[in-house]
């Protein structure tokens, strides 16, 4: 059975996407080898990887199909520095931008490696540094988990110790009432005063 037909879309996976460029431009690069030298014809490429790396291939010299190109089209002379200078800026922004999505596209790929998802792509390097990774962090919350249970541990401890001296505070403040009830009493109403108000016990 022949290959199925592959969907040309952005590749997400960057190790993925970066076999397949690497592929395609030796495969490209050799056609256009095969061009040059089967019909006698003046070939010039150029190839700016994702991450700004160039790769050229020639017949010629490539500075004179350049010039020849920009003869036809009518670009302006590579000498203009205005021209120059807005090119070189966004290169630099086309690369930027490229890093970001890179950036992006790792780091989605990292969460969900970390979350148990798409692990067929990964080598046994990459599992097993997956494998430190997700010790690494599970010790972390381990460690944690640890340091919150005895802050809360100690903050319940010095709860309970706080409601007993307040408890030890208020049976003290008590007793001294209760105390001073009975003084009150007895110095009110005299030593007979029990005997005036019930006589029939004496």
């Amino acid at each position: 059975m022949g290959r199925g037909k592959v969907e040309l879309k952005r590749i997400e996976n960057p190790t993925s996407r970066q076999v397949t460029f690497s592929k395609r431009r030796n495969g490209l690069l050799k056609k256009a080898f095969e061009l040059s030298v089967l019909c006698d014809a003046e070939v010039a490429i150029i190839i700016l990887s994702p991450s700004g790396k160039i790769y050229q291939f020639a017949s010629h010299d490539i500075n004179r199909t350049i010039a020849m190109y920009r003869n036809q089209v009518g670009l302006p002379e590579s000498n203009n520095s205005s021209f120059r200078r807005d090119r070189t800026m966004e290169f630099r922004r086309n690369n930027e931008n490229e890093e970001l999505r890179r950036s992006i596209a790792n780091l989605e790929m990292r969460l969900k490696n970390l979350a148990g998802e798409e692990l067929d792509i990964l080598g046994m390097q990459e599992l097993k540094q997956l494998e430190r990774q997700l010790k690494t962090g599970v010790e972390r919350i381990r460690s944690q988990i640890g340091r919150v249970i005895s802050e809360n541990i100690s903050s319940l401890k010095r709860k309970h110790k706080a409601m007993q001296e307040e408890n030890s505070r208020l049976q003290k403040r008590f007793h001294e009432l209760h105390h001073y009830a009975d003084h009150a009493s007895s110095s009110i109403l005299g030593p007979n005063a029990y005997m005036q108000f019930f006589p029939s016990e004496f």
